[in-house]
């Protein structure tokens, strides 16, 4: 007997009849043994809607109310499902954030979760019922209710996971699991038995929307294992697991894209010492995230800065990069907000040289200029126009061998 944290997504829930296959999912499970907790995402497009709603009301929601407004999406599909599990004789009881423990810092809209007191849910757990979790949601230190973010529902899992020390954290979505890329781009993408959380941490961050980038890190931390699969069939999927217990480590794994980035350039920066502190620190302040960074070498004195900002925060960047420029003395601030980054990813690069120039060479050989790269051990980023985009991710998928009829390339 296992326990088992199961969490599924808008779509799996996407309309009465799906809350009630995934009810039947639920049961099946627990009907073999297992103790489960699951955790619901809003219905698809409910999440949405409710935004839409807010932005009738004032095109600037406030962020807190705005956050109490989203919660009734999970609320809704919680509710729901044990009101149907109670019809099919599943002993199920609902649990929205706070009342699971899902305890975060202040930052609505995108709280991050700082600790899990799961005493309820055990308590229901020995009781012998199914725990129900709203995901996306907790409580902050001064009791006002919290949204994660788009893709806090996985994180909610994978914190529930860790902190109940669950045998398994079980990711529903509308695909069979992890692909060495997107199926929509390349038809003939390969499903992964196994990823390391490594990999999976750079294909997340890199533009993979299999698994948001926070439940990776937390799986990372507290060693909980992750299992990707569909809701509507029921064949394995992929686990993600510590590199060493990867069988197959691939010198490529995977290859993605992200087309929510904008590239930024600080152009005739003094070249002195204590100016990129003060071209970054607004930024950060402001909680921009940035990526991609390059200076040039200087010349008399004078560098340019160039790096990635989520499209998102783009407007906000350049409005407080203007500022910045006036006081170091900068010549000027450009933006393009239509570029992609595309990447590659695997565990076995460590040991391989060569895969740098392969990936320029590819790219070269369709036309595409590279703007910006940035690499670590085990991922190759370049930053090209996004209107190559599609191109350069399936001439880098066939150029290292990923596709279902080539052979992998391992170490």
């Amino acid at each position: 007997m296992a326990l088992i944290v199961q969490k599924y997504g808008g779509t799996s829930v996407g309309s009465l009849d799906r809350i009630r296959n995934v009810v039947r999912k639920v049961k099946a499970a627990a009907e073999r043994g297992h103790r489960l907790v699951v955790v619901l995402s809003a219905m698809a497009g409910e999440t949405d809607r409710l935004i839409e709603l807010a932005r009738q009301m004032h095109e600037d929601p406030d962020p807190r109310e705005l956050d109490v407004l989203l919660t009734t999406g999970e609320q809704q599909s919680v509710a729901l499902f044990c009101i149907a599990a109670r019809g099919m004789g599943l002993d199920a009881r609902s649990l929205l954030g706070f009342q699971a423990g899902l305890q975060t810092d202040r930052f609505y809209g995108k709280a991050r979760i700082e600790r899990v007191e799961a005493r309820r849910i055990q308590e229901l757990l020995d009781q012998g019922r199914v725990v129900v979790v709203a995901g996306f949601q907790g409580i902050d230190p001064e009791g006002d209710i919290t949204t994660l973010g788009r893709g806090g529902s996985d994180t909610t899992a994978v914190a529930v996971a860790a902190a109940l020390q669950a045998d398994v954290c079980e990711i529903y979505t509308d695909v069979e699991g992890v692909f060495t890329s997107d199926p929509n781009i390349v038809p003939d993408a390969r499903k992964l038995k196994q990823v390391s959380y490594e990999e999976m941490l750079e294909m997340a961050s890199l533009g993979a929307k299999v698994l948001d980038i926070r439940s990776v890190e937390f799986a990372a931390k507290f060693g909980v294992r992750i299992h990707v699969r569909s809701t509507f069939t029921d064949k394995e999927g992929t686990m993600v697991v510590p590199e060493e217990e990867v069988q197959e480590k691939l010198v490529i794994t995977g290859v993605t894209y992200s087309k929510n980035d904008a590239r930024i350039v600080v152009r005739g920066v003094p070249d002195r010492p204590g100016v990129a502190h003060k071209v970054f620190a607004p930024i950060s302040e402001a909680g921009i995230v940035v990526d991609v960074i390059i200076q040039n070498a200087s010349v008399e004195g004078i560098t340019d800065l160039s790096f990635t900002v989520p499209k998102t925060d783009f407007k906000q960047a350049m409005n407080l990069l203007s500022g910045v420029a006036r006081e170091i003395e900068a010549q000027e601030v450009l933006g393009d907000p239509n570029v992609a980054k595309v990447s590659i990813i695997g565990i076995g690069m460590r040991n391989h040289a060569g895969v740098a120039t392969k990936m320029f060479g590819v790219l070269a050989s369709e036309g595409i200029n590279i703007q910006n790269i940035t690499t670590s051990e085990i991922k190759i980023s370049c930053v090209i126009e996004d209107k190559y985009t599609e191109l350069a991710v399936r001439a880098l998928h066939e150029a290292f061998g990923l596709g279902e009829d080539s052979p992998p390339r391992a170490e």
